[in-house]
């Protein structure tokens, strides 16, 4: 990649979307990190000096676009790399139409969303999409229907992308890893009404290395699909 790479992160707050953001950050990469509202951008901005905050709600993704153009962009970006997700548990007798919706505009129109909006960047950088998927994108279980569709969609979004911008020289790599040890795993247990025991989980410093990994590949390759499973 280039020297003073640019990279576009959601979810940058928790998880493994802090631990890319972190190492990215360290390796001195220019960072446009995505916050829901004014006071996370400041709070994103206090944890990471330098990075740069774009400001939007993923949950009203019709609201996206007129949110980013109010706001200084990128002219090129060498990664777009979509991090954030919500989960919401139940059984399909149970999940509302706004549990439904919640979890599609953020897990799967959102990111769809914000690679329209920023595929002139990408394919003048020719960069990489990343998407952040979920084993729940590969395999649906009881309780899971609402998430495992939007993980599903985002697969099909990804696979979609590659085949449309290969021309145009952008990567695109799903990253599926299992449970990983994050806020989001802790609600989840609660949600399963289980105790939660982080070291049962993959460190998200492990996600995080794979999807540098695919990151640093040289141009010549791509990796498209990757699973990531705990290893205990």
């Amino acid at each position: 990649m280039a020297d003073m790479a640019t990279h576009v992160i959601t979810g940058a707050g928790s998880g493994i979307g802090a631990a890319v953001a972190r190492r990215l950050h360290a390796r001195g990469d220019e960072l446009y990190l995505h916050a829901r509202d004014a006071g996370r951008a400041k709070e994103l901005a206090a944890k990471f000096p330098g990075a740069k905050t774009l400001v939007g709600d993923l949950d009203d993704p019709d609201k996206l676009s007129w949110a980013f153009s109010h706001q200084t962009l990128p002219d090129r970006i060498d990664s777009l790399l979509h991090i954030a997700g919500v989960a919401d548990l139940g059984s399909v007798g149970e999940l509302t139409p706004k549990s439904w919706r919640h979890q599609l505009n953020v897990n799967l129109i959102a990111p769809a969303e914000l690679t329209r909006h920023f595929l002139p960047q990408l394919r003048a950088g020719q960069g990489h999409v990343v998407f952040v998927n979920s084993g729940a994108g590969l395999n649906a279980h009881a309780n899971w229907s609402a998430y495992a569709a939007s993980k599903h969609g985002l697969k099909a979004l990804a696979d979609s992308l590659r085949h449309e911008e290969h021309g145009n020289g952008v990567r695109v790599t799903s990253v599926y890893p299992g449970r990983t040890a994050s806020p989001m795993q802790a609600k989840i247990h609660q949600q399963e009404g289980k105790e939660y025991d982080p070291s049962h989980w993959i460190d998200p410093e492990s996600v995080a290395t794979t999807i540098l990994m695919s990151l640093d590949l040289p141009k010549d390759a791509e990796v498209n699909d990757l699973t990531v499973r705990p290893g205990r």
